[in-house]
């Protein structure tokens, strides 16, 4: 039985920070990887992006997964290589450097989930550590349908190995067994949480 609850991040403020409507906008298509520039970040107004690096034998590292409202770029990472690849179709705002304090809400929340993802690739076993992580993207990409939550996010098998390291046979067994057990159920190529009260646990 796992809890279904995470801790809560930093929301990101409209009224302390620029209007969309007065920066420049860009968009990027499914599977773009957002130019690489140390002279601005990007705010996602649509759509979802994960940040990545790989090993030298070419095994892709899931570093992050960011939607609406959240902050992304190259300035925010000493990692290399270092990557943002967009997942669905994406609209993002461009923030140059003099206007990134105004952005403290927003640069404290990538902190924080980037921290509260840390901690979730490290829980054992990896059938708790796999439940954990279906509920953060629930919280994040999840809106509500009438058999549960709905992650509104394609993602492989395999994408959820590189981010949980572990294999996608690991993967695909312990979602056919969260199947069984009625904990989730499968939507075309999306899933569904059958979440507990909260308070409650899985």
């Amino acid at each position: 039985m796992y809890p279904t609850t995470r801790p809560a991040t930093s929301s990101f403020s409209q009224n302390s920070a620029v209007s969309t409507q007065q920066l420049p906008q860009r968009l990027f298509s499914r599977r773009e990887i957002i130019p690489q520039r140390n002279d601005v970040l990007w705010r996602i107004e649509r759509g979802a992006v994960r940040t990545l690096t790989w090993s030298e034998d070419g095994t892709f590292i899931t570093l992050g997964y960011w939607g609406a409202g959240d902050l992304i770029g190259y300035p925010l990472s000493t990692v290399k290589p270092y990557q943002i690849e967009c997942l669905t179709n994406v609209e993002v705002s461009v923030l140059p450097p003099h206007i990134w304090n105004q952005y403290t809400d927003a640069l404290l929340s990538h902190i924080q989930q980037s921290e509260e993802l840390l901690s979730i690739v490290h829980r054992k076993p990896i059938s708790l550590r796999l439940w954990q992580f279906l509920v953060w993207l629930s919280e994040k990409f999840g809106r509500d349908v009438e058999q549960g939550k709905l992650i509104h996010l394609n993602i492989t098998h395999q994408e959820i190995a590189e981010v949980l390291n572990t294999t996608r046979v690991t993967v695909t067994r312990l979602l056919q067994q969260f199947e069984e057990e009625a904990s989730l159920v499968r939507h075309k190529r999306q899933i569904i949480l059958r979440l507990p009260n909260q308070g409650n646990t899985k």
